[in-house]
């Protein structure tokens, strides 16, 4: 006599599924991992000084991601569920051609969501860019296919790098062998950026910033690194056959470590700065340095 009952009981327990599911998610949310959206480093001690912005900005746009989302879905079933046909009502509904205070809304709030968007993405990749602080130290780096040149400017020397082999090949320790930057702990680092032939884009992934090197023009920024460590770096822009295997370290080490490794180059020879001129045979014997003709 009852046909529906069953599917009505049925109807309750989905949504309460629904929310215990939304509430589980939620919860989750109290780890520190998700807390960060999944972005490497720890808010109790931010890699470098930037850090912390970049994972607020991710965070606070996938949370107001969600709840439009929530509102925007829980709208849709709500309307499917109230305004669904039932059995025996052939009657249509009523057809609307226009609502005014929808139609105004609909273009409104989306003019505002993307303003606020707009509004903190613009303040925090100004401050991720400024450059107007006193830096302690000058690196250049200089992007090549398919390895990076790094000139330490104050000290007036430079490491050099040369293109991985043989990635993927077991044994090789090719990936090991890439050029490493060294930076001091605790102190304001200039960026400069160039490239020899083709776009790159230098990125260290756990310092939640990359910025692209194209020929013909400099690109700058400043970081403070606040935690030693070894840090993967890579080229971030499809550059060639081999963009791949474009990669380097990054050391923050201290202050004393990072002055026996400059005085390391130094006994090398590796003194003065390596300029623009390179082709991208990379020969370091025969290629120019800056200042010689």
């Amino acid at each position: 006599m009852h046909p529906d009952t069953p599917r009505r009981t049925r109807r309750p327990a989905l949504l309460l599924a629904s929310l215990l599911g939304v509430v589980v998610v939620a919860l989750s949310g109290c780890t520190a991992e998700v807390q960060r959206g999944w972005l490497p480093g720890s808010s109790e001690a931010e890699i470098t000084d930037q850090t912390g912005r970049v994972t607020s900005l991710w965070v606070g746009s996938w949370i107001a991601a969600l709840i439009v989302g929530v509102i925007t879905w829980g709208l849709i079933l709500w309307c499917v569920a109230v305004y669904r046909k039932r059995k025996g009502d052939d009657t249509l509904p009523v057809q609307l051609r226009y609502h005014v205070p929808l139609e105004v809304m609909y273009v409104i709030l989306p003019i505002i969501m993307v303003g606020v968007l707009f509004y903190y993405t613009n303040r925090d990749t100004t401050a991720l860019v400024d450059t107007s602080a006193e830096a302690d130290v000058h690196v250049q780096a200089i992007g090549k296919q398919w390895s990076w040149d790094f000139n330490y400017l104050d000290e007036d020397v430079y490491e050099t790098g040369q293109q991985a082999q043989d990635i993927g090949t077991a044994g090789t320790g090719s990936l090991a062998d890439q050029v490493t930057l060294y930076l001091p702990v605790d102190k304001r680092v200039e960026f400069t950026l160039d490239a020899r032939d083709v776009i790159h884009s230098f990125w260290v992934p756990s310092f939640l910033f990359k910025l692209d090197m194209i020929p013909g023009k400099t690109n700058t920024f400043q970081v403070v690194p606040q935690q030693e460590g070894v840090y993967a770096g890579k080229c971030a822009e499809l550059c060639g056959e081999f963009h791949s295997s474009m990669l380097f370290t990054v050391r923050v080490v201290s202050q004393e470590e990072y002055d026996a490794h400059i005085e390391e180059l130094r006994a090398k020879g590796q003194e003065g700065a390596l300029g623009l001129e390179y082709s991208r045979q990379q020969d370091v014997e025969t290629a120019p340095k800056e200042g010689e003709n």
